[in-house]
């Protein structure tokens, strides 16, 4: 599921408590700085992945 308007990019890193959402409002953060932390959210979900994916083969289903 998303958010109607695609506001699931911008809202992100607020959910992940990476920031506040009072920064997206005033300013404090730009697209560049949200865009780098959606990267690092996406490199975590990724990592996170393929370690439970790497689990399972070594030590069989959990």
């Amino acid at each position: 599921m998303s958010l109607p308007g695609g506001e699931d990019w911008l809202l992100a890193p607020v959910l992940a408590g990476m920031c506040r959402f009072e920064s997206l409002r005033d300013g404090t953060l730009g697209l560049e700085d949200l865009g780098l932390m959606n990267d690092a959210l996406a490199v975590k979900a990724d990592n996170e992945a393929l370690a439970y994916e790497l689990a399972k083969v070594n030590h069989g289903p959990t």
